[in-house]
């Protein structure tokens, strides 16, 4: 493979492996390297005290008369008196914490008013002057989307916010807390800004919507698992919901982490009265229910949108002379993508889908070389359709940049699939370039005994909380009996744990040999694999096919061992998921070991099954190749079949688009939709396959199936099938199904919704006038005046800018009476929208398209 010999770059791609290749020692982080105010707050950070938080800024600012778009972060400049009030009232009603006034402040929002230090160290001189115990430098997202979906990169992000870390550091708060986000990618960004910049504790809160997901659709037992891997200190939910509606979603997080809970509920939904917004649970209704979540386990409070002092005073009455109870530690192997969880508990297994990995298959080094990302891509969607619960990924080749190629295709099956990813890799490089930027939390695979190997690989493991894969080989080669296996195991354990890495992420990898050149040797590595489990503690991976490398009926051979090894303590088996008899065997040992509860999945995959296993239909044998090695254990994608365009088989190739644009796969839509173009109309293509195809991922998203990603890259794969019947035809012969103009209001510079239903509007054939962010009203009906626009799209993601958005809605349906007004953010609600004035309320972009057909094509 290419190595990479530029420092710069791989500065730029591997910071923590060129600072170890340089020779640094790395030191993992741990409390006593943190920069701790008191011993008051190192109890609250072992979970030994509780912590109270201050409430909403942004209601008091309100309160306070902040005129209608008006930054409240330029006022630690322009009124830092009115700024330190609001913080002494918080002090006054009890609270330990008082949060400073940047919830906005990075220089992408601030835009150049005014520098992101000046405004930290005005706002902590601010919050500092109230009398707080302990200041917190505030850091909210950024309101623009990440790669894949948007244009921010990961590096840029990280930049953002790590300028915010610096200018809160150097205006020396005791805490960095990370707020309100709803990305996991963005806030991995964050905390790793937060952890290389400064020695701070890091407090990190995520946001969910009502069904428990963020809107990009990570969980709360995600979110927690992965910030916790991360390093955060304190992890937890704020804004978006009551504590009523919070305290399931805390409870989910409790059980899969020990870190102390933070929780900072709304006070209930928001409504308008007499012009001021006002919320519905009262400060002792609010206490009342945050006292239920103390009681769960939750150790860290405050408030958020609508809590003002009174509700502050009563939870400060709450905790008087209370402490957190103790929690154990969930004793369960973890890997996550954004959106999956895949948790091994003492008898749970997993398979690890094996084909992205080019050795010994032409097809996929042939793609890897021509830069072919969308196969590699299918590959891994394939897999998933296939019951894969993790993607191993290599991408290893003589003569490419493997960094580069790794993070094209790690970003790219980010995007199409929801499975966790292993990054298979023998490159310091290429391996970080990947984890420090993957969203979740990834498997490494692989480190071994080797000295070279451990110092190399598990200090970025530590760093960026991987799970990692421990191959038992060292410089002696790989042992022959168990108790040299073991012995080696036991060595990359005890370092890893020396490193901050918990038992619970490693994998022991015993290393399948051949069994037709040492049959007992198999006995050793099954035999390793229990002491493993029972002395080490550990969990236990395994590559199954080389057992039967040199024999005949390999499959068999395989499955079998495959067996034995699940039963000698197995959890994660690196497979083919395609082949039958290993996932026969996979769902068969879940009823064994109880994984499968009442046998449900396996009832309804077999009762009405034939055995496979039989002479098939005619008296013709099945194949040994194709029974034992290779039999889908589903059928095979239509997108991977390759139909003539004509007869029969011109249904077969509409089938194909309706499933490329379901699964998301773009890259093959050009040549689907060209080949379909030969014997199909192109209006009947696109109403009767992309947009019914469309309409399938949409009720996906609906039921919960589906996510925001995996919504974007169906809606990424119909627009490349609308773009090659467009090539094909004369200009002006497809029509536009209307237009549709989109602003965020004035005063709020976040548009990351706004863009997401931009982009699904363009894919359903509308035009869309993007007006852009901190749109003034006047501006939004001249827009609407010069285009003929009946439907107009409004949103704001702020509390401080929903006035703005009431006064653009009065001006349209006084100005432009016919012109319909729908409206969606995280700080609206139906009720809201209503008593603004608004026709439609979207709780998502999936909702707006659905609004927007029904007002456009009535």
């Amino acid at each position: 493979m290419a190595a990479d010999t530029n420092p710069e770059r791989m500065r730029a791609l591997a910071p923590l492996s060129s600072r170890i290749a340089a020779g640094e020692r790395y030191a993992c982080r741990t409390h006593d390297r943190l920069r701790i105010a008191d011993d008051n707050l190192r109890e609250v950070l072992e979970g030994r005290r509780h912590l109270l938080f201050d409430g909403g800024m942004g209601t008091m600012l309100q309160a306070a008369g902040l005129a209608a778009g008006a930054s409240p972060e330029l006022l630690n400049l322009s009124d830092p008196e009115a700024i330190e009030r609001i913080h002494r009232a918080y002090v006054e009603a009890g609270c330990d914490v008082v949060t400073t006034n940047t919830f906005g402040a990075s220089s992408l929002k601030l835009g150049g008013t005014a520098s992101v230090d000046e405004v930290f160290f005005a706002a902590a001189r601010a919050a500092r002057a109230s009398g707080a115990r302990y200041v917190a430098g505030d850091i909210g997202p950024l309101g623009a989307l990440l790669h894949p979906l948007g244009t921010l990169s990961f590096d840029e992000a990280y930049a953002y916010f790590a300028e915010e870390v610096r200018a809160a550091a150097a205006a020396e708060v005791d805490i960095i807390v990370i707020e309100t986000m709803t990305d996991l990618g963005e806030m991995k960004a964050a905390i790793l800004a937060a952890k290389e910049n400064c020695d701070l504790p890091i407090f990190a809160t995520m946001t969910f919507e009502s069904d428990g997901r963020t809107f990009l659709g990570t969980s709360p037992e995600v979110a927690a698992a992965t910030l916790d891997a991360l390093g955060a200190d304190v992890l937890g939910i704020n804004c978006s919901l009551g504590p009523i509606e919070i305290r399931p979603f805390a409870q989910r997080m409790l059980a899969v982490t020990a870190k102390p809970i933070m929780v900072q509920a709304n006070a209930g939904l928001p409504r308008v009265e007499d012009g001021c917004t006002v919320y519905d649970i009262t400060p002792d209704d609010y206490g009342q229910a945050v006292a239920k979540m103390v009681a769960d386990g939750v150790a860290v409070i405050g408030g958020c949108c609508g809590t003002t002092p009174a509700y502050i005073e009563r939870l400060a009455r709450f905790l008087d002379g209370r402490a957190p109870k103790p929690r154990p530690r969930p004793d369960r192997f973890v890997a996550a993508s954004a959106q999956k969880l895949v948790a091994l508990d003492e008898r749970a297994i997993a398979v690890i889908g094996e084909r992205i990995n080019p050795t010994g298959k032409k097809r996929l080094q042939e793609a890897l070389r021509a830069g072919d990302i969308a196969y590699v891509v299918g590959q891994g969607i394939t897999q998933q359709e296939q019951g894969a619960d993790i993607l191993d990924v290599n991408v290893g080749l003589p003569g490419i940049d493997e960094a580069a190629m790794m993070l094209k295709v790690v970003e790219e099956l980010e995007a199409a699939t929801v499975l966790p990813l292993q990054i298979d890799s023998t490159n310091p490089v290429a391996i970080e370039a990947a984890v420090r930027r993957y969203p979740g939390i990834p498997l490494i695979n692989s480190v071994n005994g080797e000295r070279s190997s451990m110092d190399a690989i598990l200090p970025i493991a530590a760093h960026y909380g991987c799970g990692i894969v421990a191959l038992t080989l060292d410089e002696q080669g790989i042992p022959e009996a168990a108790d040299e296996r073991v012995g080696i195991a036991r060595r990359i354990i005890d370092e890893a744990c020396a490193l901050g890495i918990d038992r619970n992420r490693i994998l022991v990898d015993t290393l399948v040999m051949t069994a037709s050149t040492n049959q007992h040797q198999v006995l050793e590595i099954l035999d390793a694999v229990r002491r493993c489990r029972s002395e080490l503690h550990v969990r236990c991976s395994l590559g199954v096919s080389n057992v039967s490398f040199g024999l005949p009926a390999r499959g068999l051979l395989n499955a079998t061992f495959l067996a034995a090894a699940f039963g000698a303590g197995l959890s994660a088996a690196i497979i083919n998921p395609a082949s039958a008899r290993y996932m026969d065997t996979v769902r068969s040992f879940k009823v064994l070991n109880a994984e499968d509860e009442g046998s449900a999945a396996f009832i309804e995959r077999y009762a009405t099954a034939p055995d496979p296993y039989r002479i098939a239909a005619g008296g013709a044998a099945i194949s040994t190749q194709t029974e034992l090695e290779g039999a889908p254990s589903c059928p095979e994608p239509q997108a991977q079949r390759r139909s003539a365009s004509t007869g029969p088989n011109a249904d077969a190739n509409l089938e194909a688009i309706r499933h490329l644009i379901v699964s998301g796969r773009k890259g093959d839509m050009p040549q689907a939709t060209a080949s379909a173009l030969a014997s199909h109309d192109p209006l009947s293509l696109i109403n009767e396959c992309l947009v019914p195809a469309l309409d399938d991922a949409g009720e996906r998203f609906d039921r919960g199936e589906f996510f925001l990603p995996q919504l974007m890259a169906s809606a990424e794969a119909a627009r490349a099938g609308f773009d090659t019947i467009r090539a094909a035809l004369p200009a002006g012969d497809i029509e536009s199904k209307g237009g549709v103009c989109l602003a965020t209001v004035k005063g709020d510079i976040h548009d990351i919704g706004k863009n997401i239903v931009k982009m699904l509007l363009e894919n359903y054939g509308y035009t869309v006038f993007d007006l852009g962010r901190d749109v003034d009203p006047h501006d939004i009906l001249a827009a609407v005046r010069e285009r003929g626009i009946r439907l107009v799209g409004l949103s704001a993601l702020m509390t401080t800018t929903v006035p703005s958005m009431e006064e653009t809605i009065a001006l349209i349906h006084r100005e432009a009476p016919d012109v319909k007004v729908v409206v969606g953010g995280a700080v609206l609600t139906p009720d809201y929208a209503r008593t603004i004035g608004a026709d439609y309320y979207a709780k998502d972009a999936a909702e707006a398209v659905r609004i927007v057909e029904e007002v456009l094509l009535d």
